[in-house]
This record gives structure tokens, sequence and C-alpha cells, in this order.
């Protein structure tokens, strides 16, 4: 399979995307790179520590820390469009560039902002990072290559700068609408407050504005200092927030607590719809953005997003941004599109990050169970808004910067398996992801081959030279080098793979636009294959996979008009051997891409 990679690598490179056309481009035509800049290129060691003065707790800058700033930045990114342009990539979702509070957490276990999730001022790029200007720089940059750039950003929750009397932020247990009601301070028998107020079921201006009192369940304090360290300023008033302490990620406070005490919003009020609408839709106009990963989603209310996303679909295509992309994130570990697809008809989102194609993947390539359970998944497509059609918009990924990369469930999985081993089962589900329906993301490293220790600050590793110890002694698939140098190798296989099938997905409507349909599967690890159909030729092209460490040749079924097929990767027979049969062979843990002529 390598040799015949390394062939193809020869005769392909990334085809760049006519800047002219990037407009046109529907979100599933995209391949999507996601990167979080601080831990991507450094391009200006001058903003290392924010325009901040003091240690680590002061400014979040340590660089030997997995926890704290390590210095990359926007210019970085800039630098390095190259790169990701030959990698094929045509889109590139960066981790939230707002304004964070630098440093947060109980005495003893602080740790940075580099993620950027903790949002301070919304109207600006965190000095870290660099500027607003450079940002612009970026997105025009990005433009002028036919590449698109897609915003991180949060509508649950700001920073943690609201406190509650009475106990440490992180102990600040959840206090129900029923024990400690809106219209009490002190509980269901305290002293009457907001009164007149029917609470958060009406919706209506009139209602919320009897809601004066931010004490119904805790008595609040902002610190002196961070009185006014919120932008826009309203953000700074606590009778925006919930205040009713920290979730318990499940039943009324997954949307009504805090987030592991960040300040969570009150999306009920009309004000804040209003208010958060505004702040987003104004780094379109500004800066021309070509849509947005919102995190969190299902921490919020449904009727806030029901509002949020025509509004900002109208501000994008009045800015004319016609295919403006939204995709919100909502968290599984299991292959359940039923739970993600809710939030698509229920929350009006056009698409949600495709946690159940990675639980897939997992489960064959990182596990031990067959191939029939691709067919399940897909089975479920029908259950999204739009059907089957819109899934195809699903942004597909394998590696997660929350829960981990992919190499590393591998090889928990097979601990005796070899290292080729290993890279071929991490080719393999990029092979899958690059041509199964749903738009393809890559979580930066895992073309260089990273291999994470644990998910979250554990899996975001430093491309460029790093200097923290369990990132530096991690080995890598495909390559002798360590993260404790460069990583931004062209010659890596991974990289190859990517760019090889970044191509041929470009240059087939089939793998972008085309409808699916299962053709094998099995209840044990083996074959899987789908055919994709031209949408507008109805050309068919036979994808097939083996997720066994045996050969495998078997008859797979194609439509009778399918006679001869030409191989755009892999290997394939180049007639059918009976009408509407075709004859597939392939290598161990190996793939095949075949277009009928």
């Amino acid at each position: 399979m390598k040799k015949l990679l390394t062939v193809a690598v020869m005769l392909m490179t990334a085809t760049p995307v006519a800047a002219a056309d990037y407009r046109s481009r529907l979100p599933e035509d995209e391949l999507i790179y996601f990167m979080l800049p601080d831990r991507f290129e450094n391009g200006d060691r001058k903003n290392d520590l924010g325009g901040l003065k003091g240690d680590r707790l002061k400014t979040g800058y340590d660089p030997t820390h997995k926890g704290f700033y390590h210095g990359g930045d926007l210019k970085g990114l800039i630098n390095r469009l190259d790169y990701l342009q030959g990698m094929g990539i045509t889109a590139i979702w960066v981790a939230p560039i707002f304004k964070n509070k630098p440093v947060q957490g109980p005495s003893g276990q602080e740790s940075a902002a580099y993620h950027g999730y903790w949002v301070t001022d919304f109207t600006q790029v965190d000095p870290h990072l660099g500027t607003n200007a450079e940002f612009k720089q970026l997105v025009d940059e990005a433009h002028r290559r036919g590449m698109k750039v897609y915003m991180d950003i949060i509508a649950n929750h700001t920073a943690d700068v609201i406190q509650y009397k009475g106990c440490a932020i992180q102990a600040c247990g959840y206090r129900s609408i029923a024990d400690y009601p809106y219209q009490r301070r002190g509980g269901a028998t305290g002293v009457p407050i907001n009164g007149g107020y029917k609470g958060d079921r009406d919706k209506s201006v009139e209602n919320f504005a009897k809601l004066t009192n931010p004490n119904f369940a805790y008595e609040v304090e902002v610190p002196p200092a961070e009185k006014s360290v919120k932008v826009p300023a309203w953000l700074n008033d606590p009778i925006w927030y919930h205040n009713r302490g920290n979730s318990e990620w499940h039943g009324e406070s997954t949307t009504y607590g805090d987030f592991s005490g960040l300040d969570d919003l009150m999306t009920e009020n009309p004000r804040v719809v209003a208010g958060l609408i505004e702040v987003f839709g104004s780094w379109i106009d500004r800066f021309g953005v070509d849509g947005f990963r919102i995190d969190t989603a299902k921490h919020v209310n449904p009727e806030f997003w029901q509002a949020f996303v025509p509004a900002i679909l109208q501000r994008a295509k009045a800015r004319g941004i016609p295919n403006f992309h939204i995709f919100g994130e909502v968290y599984q570990d299991t292959m359940e599109p039923g739970t993600l697809a809710v939030h698509t008809r229920v929350d009006n989102y056009p698409a949600v990050l495709d946690f159940a194609f990675r639980a897939a993947a997992l489960r064959t390539l990182a596990g031990g169970d067959g191939t029939e359970v691709w067919e399940r998944l897909f089975f479920g497509d029908p259950l999204y808004e739009g059907g089957a059609d819109k899934a195809r918009q699903l942004p597909t990924f394998v590696s997660n910067h929350d829960a981990g990369r992919f190499s590393m469930f591998v090889r928990r999985a097979f601990p005796k398996a070899s290292d080729e081993e290993v890279l071929d089962r991490v080719m393999l589900s990029h092979a899958m992801l690059l041509t199964l329906r749903g738009v393809p993301t890559i979580y930066s490293g895992d073309e260089q081959g990273f291999v994470s220790d644990e998910g979250d600050q554990g899996a975001r590793e430093d491309m460029f030279p790093s200097k923290v110890a369990i990132y530096n002694d991690n080995r890598l698939l495909g390559t002798a080098n360590t993260t404790a140098i460069s990583n931004f190798d062209t010659a890596h296989p991974l990289y190859r793979l990517i760019a090889t099938l970044g191509k041929v997905r470009a240059e087939t409507p089939a793998l972008r636009r085309g409808r699916q349909l299962t053709r094998a599967s099995s209840q044990k690890a083996g074959l899987f294959a789908v055919s994709r159909f031209d949408p507008d030729t109805g050309k068919e092209v036979l994808l097939a996979f083996n997720t066994s460490t045996q050969v495998i040749t078997q008859n797979v079924v194609v439509e009778v008009d399918s006679r001869n097929f030409t191989a755009l990767a892999g290997q394939c027979a180049p007639h059918a051997s009976a009408p509407g049969s075709i004859r597939i062979t392939l290598p161990p843990l190996g793939y095949a891409v075949c277009a009928a002529r």
C-alpha cells in the first residue's frame, strides 16, 4: 500500500483552488484543518507574554508546561499557509482568537487560556496571538489563495469573573430553579425579589425587564479589578448570567449551570440574544470570515439558536458570503447519530460535528467491531434535518483536541502492534475520512504522526519545537522526529496521504456532493464498501476499505452500467467481472477508490 501511495504522490500534488471560486464552494466541498494558534507556529516572539508583565500566573506564558501559552500566533499561521495549501486544505478552522482572561483556576491548579475558551473581550484578538489587523491579514491572504477561514465562537459562557459568596468557585454546586426560584432570594422560602417575573419560558422583553436582581441562587460578587474587564460593556452586569453554580452535566443544569466555573450566559434573555448576534455578526462584517464552529452548543437553549443561526446566515449573505458554514459542537463519545441529528432539527443547526463518525472509526480501526458499524452509522443519515443530503455537510473527524488523537487509541487497543501496523490503521482512518460522506477535518499534528498521551492538554502538542517534556518523549508515527523539533514535513506519509486523497476528492464531485450507497459490510473486521454517485452525471465511484490484517478478495455489487473502472487510489479491476459485479482485492488495512468510466 505504501509503494502505491508513493507512486500516486509523485504523480499528484494538491490542486490549488482558484481564488475567484472560493465563495461559490458549498460546505461539503471543503477540506478543513483545525488548529490552536498558540500550538501551531510562533511567528512573533514579541507577543509571547501578551503585553503583560510578571511570572506565568500573570502572563500565562510558560512554554515548558502543557497548560500555559507556548507562543504560537496568527503571524505564524500566516507564514505556514503554503504548508496547509500544499496538503490540499481549503478551509482553516482556528480555535477562539478573542481576548481571554490569561490565567484561571484554584491556587496550585492554575492554567492559561492558550486554547481561547475563557473570553473577556469579544471584539479583539488576544494579544498573545496578535492583533485584529493580523487576523484581517490572515483572512485576506487565505482568500487570495482560495482558502476559507472559520472562527471558533462561544455563546454559552465567558471567562470566570463572577464569584459566589460563601464558596470557592470550583466547589459551588448547582442550585435548581425549583429550590431557588428567580422570585426569591435565599431559596423557595426566602425574601421576595424580581416581582412579576414569570420565568424564562416567557421570552418577551417585558418579562425579562422585571428580572433585576441576580441573587436568586447565590449572592454574586465581582472582584473590583474585574468589574469592567468584559467587552462589550453590557457583559459586565451579572444579571445577564444564570448564576446557579456548576453544571452537573445532566438535566436542567446542562443549560443553566456554569461550565466548570465559567460564567454561564442567560441565553434565554432577549438582550443576550441580540447582543451576541451583534458581537459575532460584527466579525463577519469587519473581516469577511466564512463560517463559525460553535463551542459547547448543547449547553445553550434551543430558542437561542433558532434566533441566532438565521440572523448570522442573513448577515453573511449581506456581506456577500452565500455559503457561510455553521456547525455546532455536540460532544459525545458514542455512535448515536440520533442525538446529533436532534440539534439540526430542534436547534436549527445547519450542521454539527460528526462525533458519531469518530466513534465508528474507533470501534472498527481502534477496536474489534465489524464493518457493519459503518453501515449502521450511515443508515442514520436521514435523521438529520434535510436528510442524507444535508448529512454531507457534517464535519467528520477522527482526532479531537478534547478527547485525544486517533493514533493514541489505536496504540491502546493494539499494544503489541508494530508501529507500521499502527500507522496503517491511522492512514486507513484518514482514507475513510477523506472519501466517505461529510466534510473531512484534520486536527493539527495528525498529518505529522503525533500521538497524544491523553485528551485535553495531553493532545495539544506544539507543531514548532516544543519544550514540554511529556510531549517530547512521545514516539511519533511515520517519522524519527519528536515534538522537540519543528514538524512541518511535507514528505511525511500522512501529509502525503492527505494531499493525494485531498486532490482526488477535489477533482471528483461524487466524493464531495455525491449520494452514498452501502455495498458491503461484515459482522467482523474486513470489507466495507460504498458507492458514491456524481451529482450531475450519475457516474459511480466505488470505495472499498479493508479493516482487517488479512488480504481480502471479494465480489462487490456495482451498477449494471458500470463496466470499466479507473483506479483513483489503490488498485482496481479494470472491468466488471459480470454485469453489476466487480472483483475487489485489498491488502491488509488497504483501500481502493475505483471510478466507473
